[in-house]
């Protein structure tokens, strides 16, 4: 039997990422394919890569399958109902309408677009560990600090498409400014960069979040700190999420979260100390059981799952 896909894309803020994805939130082996993207690409290099990755995955195809539409999970800001994308990360893109970009090379099949932090909650939802639940929130600690709502089965978009960016949430206790212009926001505390940004500060000589990762496995004690004191405030931002919106879990992936599995112990002792309140100390805060696949998959599932979408 051939397989109905859907072709999935990922933009962020250093690539381009697409696959076709069959119903069962398989990637298809071979049709993965991925271009740079940047801060210093113009619109029209950012354009070309899109369309040639889209030609690039569409070939890989069998012959004879079914594509259904293309799913579009995206860096934010986006405007939603006018498709347009304005990546904090790539400057060339501001209000630019990436839904008729892909529209225009797949004509005649529905193209729908959303956050990245939707997406990853919706591939965790579907395959990963939020299986199962129905008041999710997905998290990717990476580069950036972002996230995503399903609430009672559903997702949440918001007025904007923007629902879920709990990066940018201020965090108790903090005043580091964040490039969105507020401060204190979860990204400017916790996100790789900002981790070892303040860890230079204290004294630390390494220049990456690896070398991080790497100094806190050996006894670092800035090192130590630095992700103590990320993990502490995600879970502080995780515990007022779920005191707003009475979360049964939450899934955090991205590459900063990879650091060292203690980063879930300090994130569970940040929720705890963010309230009193029983049903807040309920939630549950796993790490992601998806690969690097998760947004692809995620993307596809705006095509698969199409009835979850508010």
């Amino acid at each position: 039997m051939l397989p109905h896909l859907a072709l999935a894309i990922d933009l962020g803020g250093t690539k381009v990422a697409s696959a076709l994805v069959d119903s069962t939130g398989q990637v298809l082996t071979g049709s993965r394919f991925r271009h740079p993207t940047g801060a210093s690409s113009s619109s029209e290099q950012l354009a070309d890569n899109v369309r040639d990755l889209i030609a690039e995955t569409l070939a890989a195809a069998p012959h004879g399958a079914t594509i259904l539409g293309a799913g579009i999970g995206t860096a934010g800001p986006i405007e939603q109902d006018q498709g347009r994308v304005s990546p904090l990360n790539l400057p060339a893109w501001q209000s630019f309408l990436l839904r008729d970009l892909v529209a225009q090379c797949i004509p005649d099949l529905p193209v729908t677009m959303r956050v990245d932090g939707l997406c990853i909650t919706l591939a965790e939802h579907w395959v990963g560990a939020g299986k199962g639940f129905n008041n999710v929130m997905g998290m990717i600690v990476s580069t950036g600090v972002g996230g995503g709502l399903i609430l009672g089965g559903r997702t949440v978009a918001g007025g904007t498409g923007n629902a879920g960016h709990i990066g940018h949430v201020e965090v108790a206790g903090y005043t580091t400014p964040c490039a969105c212009g507020g401060t204190g926001c979860l990204e400017s505390i916790a996100s790789g960069p900002r981790s070892v940004a303040w860890a230079r500060e204290q004294g630390w000589d390494g220049t990456t979040g690896e070398e991080l990762s790497a100094s806190y496995e050996a006894g670092n004690d800035i090192a130590r700190a630095a992700i103590e004191r990320a993990g502490v405030a995600i879970g502080r931002a995780i515990g007022s999420a779920t005191a707003l919106l009475d979360l049964d879990i939450a899934v955090i992936g991205g590459g900063f979260s990879n650091a060292t599995p203690d980063i879930f112990d300090h994130i569970r002792n940040g929720v705890t100390e963010s309230s009193s309140l029983e049903f807040v100390h309920r939630v549950r805060v796993v790490p992601s059981s998806l690969s690097d696949e998760g947004p692809l998959i995620g993307a596809a599932a705006l095509v698969h799952h199409a009835d979850m979408l508010n």
